[in-house]
This record gives C-alpha cells, sequence and structure tokens, in this order.
C-alpha cells in the first residue's frame, strides 16, 4: 500500500514539475502557454521518456478543467443573454458545422475513403477543441466581447451535436438487431431530454436554498464543497444521460448566474479550473502516437494541413457571409481550425460499433492531435505577422455589433464612466456601454467590462443600443457639442426616457436642459465643493458648520441653475442676458443671508 501511494506520489509530482518547468519556458520564449503543456506532456509522455502510459486516462479526467471553464463562462451568462444568442447558436453554429462538416467529408473521399469513413473523420475535426479556444479567449479577455460570443455560441452548438453524432454512428455500423433493440435513438433522446429538465430544475429550486444554507455555517470549505459538488454533479447528469459534461457544468452556471453566491462560486472554482486544465493539454501532448506519425507520416501531415485548411477556409466564409469584418473572420478561422476533445470519443464509438478500422482510428486520432499542437504556433503566427498588417490597412476600426439591450445605456467609460458603471454593476444592473476609445474598450474588455465601441452620435447606433425602449439614459462623455447632439437624437428616440448627462459648465448644463436632459451634472462642482469644505475646516471652522454651510450652497447652486437655464439664450451672451444676471445676483444674496445666519447659530 505504501510503495503504490509512493508511485502515485510520484507521478503527481512528476507531472507537476513538468508544468513548472515547461510553460514558463515557452512563455518566456513567447510561445504562450498552451504549446508549454503540450510539449511537456509529449516529452514525459509514452512517446518520450515513457514515464506515463495512459494518457487517455489523463485526458478524461482532466477534462473536468473544461467542465470547469464552461461552468464559470456560465456564470457571466444570464438566461436573457443565452436567450439573446439563440439566433447564434442555432443559425450561425449550424451553417458553420453543416458546411464544414460537407466540406471536410470531400476531403475524406479525395484521400479514397469510404464515405462512412470520411464522414465520421469530418464528424470529429469538425468540432474545434474547446479547452483551446476558451483558453485563448480567456487570455486575451475576448469572452464577454461580440466576436467571443459568437465563438462561444457556435461551441455550444457543437456541444449539442454529441447525442445525433453518436447515434447516426450508430446507424452507420453493420447491422446489429440486438444492439439497435438495446438503444433506440427515441430512448437516447429521451433520456437526453430528462437530464436536462432534472438540471434545469435543480438549478430553479433546488440550488440558491442550498447555498443559503450552507452559508450559514460560515465554514468556507463547505462552501468549496459544494461548488465542486453542483459542477461535478451537473457534468455527471449530463454525461448519463449522453450529453455532454461541459453543456451540463455550463447549463449550472447559467442557472447560478443570478445568485448572490456568483462570485464566490467562481472564487472557489478557479483555482481547480486552472490545474485541471493544464493537466488536460500534458494529456493531448502524451497522447500523440509519435509510431503511428512515423509509419503513416505523409497520410497524417497532408491530413492536418487539409484537414486544418479547409476548416479555416470555410469558417472563414461563414464569417464573411454573416458580416462580420476581416479581421474577426481571420481571427475566429485560426483560433477554429483545428479538431477536438470530442473527436476521441466519436472514433472510439466508430471503431466498437465496426464503422472505422482501429488503423483508421490511430490514424485519425493522430491527425486531430497534430491540429490541437500546431494551433498555438498558428495564433501565436497570427497575432506576430497578420495582425500588425491587417492593424495598418484598417486604422479605422470597424464598430462592434450590440447583440444584446438593457434598460439602461452608458455612453462613455472614461473617467467619470468607469465609476458609474462600477456602481450600476455592483447593485445589479447592467447598462449596455458605448464608448469610441478603441484601446480602451479593449482594455476594459481583458478585466472583463463588456462594452462596445461605437460612435454614439450615430442615430441608428442608439437605435441598436435600445434607447427607443431603454428607462435611462446616462452620458459620461467630455465633449460638450456630442453630449447635447445625443440629447437630442435621444429624446426624440423616446420621448419617455429619463436623460443623466455630464455637463462640462454652466452654460453647457443650460444647452442638456434645452436639449431634453432631465439632470445635468457638472464635472467639477461637487469636488469643488468638497475641496471648500476641506479648506472651511482647516481654517478652523467647526465640521458641522462646514458642512452645513457647502450643503446650503450645493443645494441653492443647483437650484438656480434651473432658473437660469429658462431664460437663458445662446444668441445673447451670457454677460448681456439682464434676466440671467438679475437672477444670478438673487440667488447669491440669498445664499449669503443663509450662509450668515448659519455662522451667527455658531458664535
Amino acid at each position: 500500500m505504501a510503495a503504490e501511494g509512493a508511485n502515485q506520489l510520484v507521478s503527481v509530482v512528476t507531472l507537476l514539475a513538468a508544468a513548472v518547468v515547461a510553460v514558463p519556458l515557452f512563455k518566456r520564449l513567447g510561445l504562450g502557454s498552451v504549446l508549454g503543456y503540450l510539449a511537456a506532456g509529449l516529452v514525459i509522455g509514452p512517446f518520450g521518456f515513457g514515464w506515463f502510459t495512459d494518457s487517455q486516462g489523463i485526458i478524461h479526467i482532466a477534462e473536468l478543467g473544461v467542465v470547469m471553464f464552461l461552468f464559470i463562462i456560465g456564470l457571466e451568462m444570464k438566461p436573457s443573454h443565452i436567450w439573446g444568442l439563440r439566433n447564434h447558436i442555432f443559425c450561425l453554429g449550424a451553417f458553420q458545422i453543416g458546411l464544414c462538416t460537407a466540406a471536410l467529408t470531400a476531403v475524406g473521399l479525395a484521400y479514397g475513403f469510404d464515405w462512412k469513413v470520411a464522414f465520421v473523420g469530418a464528424a470529429g475535426f469538425v468540432l474545434t477543441s474547446t479547452a483551446i479556444v476558451m483558453q485563448e479567449l480567456s487570455e486575451r479577455g475576448d469572452i464577454a466581447a461580440p466576436r467571443g460570443q459568437r465563438i462561444v455560441s457556435i461551441l455550444l452548438f457543437e456541444d449539442l451535436l454529441i447525442v445525433p453524432l453518436l447515434a447516426f454512428v450508430t446507424f452507420l455500423a453493420p447491422t446489429n438487431p440486438d444492439l439497435a433493440a438495446a438503444e433506440p435513438l427515441w430512448q437516447k433522446i429521451a433520456i437526453a431530454g430528462v437530464s436536462v429538465a432534472v438540471l434545469v430544475g435543480a438549478g430553479l429550486w433546488l440550488l440558491n436554498p442550498l447555498f443559503k444554507m450552507l452559508a450559514k455555517t460560515h465554514i468556507r470549505e463547505v462552501m468549496t464543497a459544494a461548488a465542486l459538488l453542483v459542477v461535478l454533479g451537473s457534468a455527471l447528469l449530463m454525461e448519463e444521460g449522453g450529453l455532454s459534461m461541459a453543456m451540463g457544468a455550463f447549463v449550472a452556471g447559467v442557472l447560478l448566474s443570478e445568485s448572490s453566491f456568483r462570485h464566490q462560486l467562481e472564487a472557489d472554482i478557479e483555482p481547480f479550473r486552472g490545474l485541471l486544465l493544464g493537466l488536460f493539454f500534458l494529456g493531448v501532448g502524451m497522447s500523440l502516437d509519435l509510431s503511428v506519425v512515423a509509419q503513416n507520416w505523409l497520410l497524417i501531415l497532408s491530413g492536418v494541413i487539409a484537414f486544418m485548411l479547409v476548416k479555416g477556409l470555410c469558417i472563414y466564409f461563414v464569417a464573411r457571409v454573416t458580416r462580420n469584418n476581416n479581421a474577426d473572420s481571420i481571427d475566429r478561422a485560426i483560433i477554429m481550425a483545428q479538431g477536438g476533445e470530442f473527436a476521441f470519443v466519436l472514433f472510439s464509438a466508430a471503431t466498437v460499433q465496426g464503422v472505422i478500422s482501429a488503423e483508421v482510428q490511430a490514424n485519425m486520432t493522430a491527425i486531430v492531435v497534430l491540429s490541437m499542437v500546431l494551433t498555438p504556433l498558428f495564433i501565436i503566427l497570427h497575432k506576430k505577422y497578420i495582425i500588425p498588417r491587417l492593424s495598418h490597412k484598417n486604422d479605422e476600426r470597424v464598430a462592434d455589433h450590440i447583440d444584446e439591450q438593457h434598460p439602461i445605456v452608458l455612453i462613455g467609460l472614461g473617467r467619470s464612466g468607469q465609476i458609474i458603471n462600477r456602481l450600476l454593476v455592483m447593485t445589479g444592473h447592467h447598462p449596455t456601454v458605448i464608448d469610441k476609445d478603441a484601446a480602451l474598450i479593449a482594455g476594459m474588455k481583458k478585466i472583463g467590462i463588456k462594452s462596445y465601441y461605437d460612435d454614439a452620435t450615430r442615430p441608428e447606433l442608439l437605435h441598436a443600443a435600445g434607447v427607443d425602449s431603454a428607462e435611462l439614459l446616462i452620458i459620461a462623455i467630455d465633449d460638450k457639442k456630442q453630449a447635447t447632439h445625443i440629447v437630442e437624437m435621444a429624446r426624440k428616440l423616446n420621448p419617455q426616457i429619463k436623460i443623466i448627462a455630464r455637463a462640462y459648465d454652466r452654460v453647457h448644463v443650460y444647452d442638456l436642459y434645452r436639449a431634453g436632459a432631465d439632470i445635468q451634472v457638472r464635472e467639477t462642482f461637487d469636488s469643488s465643493v468638497r475641496m471648500a469644505k476641506k479648506a472651511l475646516r482647516l481654517l478652523g471652522m467647526h465640521p458641522e458648520t462646514a458642512e452645513e454651510v457647502t450643503r446650503t450652497y450645493f443645494y441653492k447652486d443647483r437650484h438656480s441653475l434651473k432658473l437660469m437655464a429658462e431664460v437663458y439664450d445662446p444668441n445673447i451672451d451670457r454677460f448681456e442676458n439682464k434676466q440671467l444676471i438679475q437672477i444670478a445676483l438673487d440667488v447669491n444674496q440669498e445664499i449669503m443671508a443663509e450662509v450668515q445666519q448659519i455662522l451667527n447659530k455658531e458664535r
């Protein structure tokens, strides 16, 4: 028993050492963490030093890293958001998968394979590696971006195809009456449907009460155990129902996305997700059978090139047809051109059913694994050589597509907008955020703040953002003319909408008032009043007196702005407008009298 435990400990230490040495080295060389894991797996695997022989067993365990990744993604997506992505999931996903499957089947036929073998090879390769794609999207902060959301939608559709594909493989198998009677198609679909229904029911009525009850214990490890139970339990339920484990975890995450425990769940799962995902890439590296590659090198290398090239071209075509810009289309083609981990399951099932031979399975598996190994290299080359050229040719970035609408629209994500957005999100509100600073938008996406690049002075943008049906519009930009113009357009689009606008100064307040803003906030007024209050305290005034004096000034001055805005005329110089000057003088005298009363009380 002790020797067995020691051997297991040696295995764990070896895996950790391989990751700790290889990943930082590859990161330092600019080759990325994924390639580091794959290389380390190849070195310590059965076709390297031979320290590990069961690569498939490691991959099966480490797939839980992908499962946990999808759970965390689900936590970031509310059910309403998933419903908003339904066209991307079913229409875009079906379009891409259908075209790629047909094209890759044609490639298999061109190699001289039977149509059944060609179809199985195409179906396995067409399902992209969720682990590689999600890791890349996560590292560059694109998961919440519109182009990232489209990729995630396609991956979700691929997960939904698992049951139909496995069923179709059974249909292609040589006639076996006993097997057909044992597992009819309707029964598989029914079991899958029941599994989904049970998971959704548990998510709606059991999970939140469970976490509330456990939170009262104030025992952190119990909450962590519960988080793992939810993720692994939902994955197990879906797997037993014949669906993808990752799909089960994703659904569980979506159902908990509006829970008050969402952030704690994410913090509890994140360490396990990172370790297991790294272990998954190690397992993929171990599974590359170099002996098979050596024996059939011409077939495998040409197959990898042909499959990746054809799949990439199909993905690019679909992206362009669905109105994505050139840069995003190339990016999607490169990041999704590889085969995925589900191919191993599909090829294994096809071999057991007698659809493909063991030799074909080995060759196809090698093609998929090699494509997964090459993808990080292609991504690095894409970043180094293609993106700079595209950026040079397209200095003017194409506006983002706004794929969801909220009751609140926030325009401007600068100094003011960031604070406003943070407070809104912390209190449970999720505004549609728009800014025209491309670098700022890219940076905010990296830290998980979903925002859109576009020019809000365009009426069609305000319409796309949902201003015509929104409840509140907040304008936090520092351009006076643009802010006023946006207020005017928004008021025409939606006379009932409430508008809060950032104002540069008093005169800008008058312009915003005339344009239709309900509340105008001078950008330096509050801070100036606070500075005056601190100055009075430093000069020896009692804190309560200083507070009362500045509060009186604050409200009186704000009230006077409305009176002055009503008589303001942009065609008359403000120092020539007698009504405006008279109101200013009267209000000033009124404030002075009230301040003196406050000071007399202190004496």
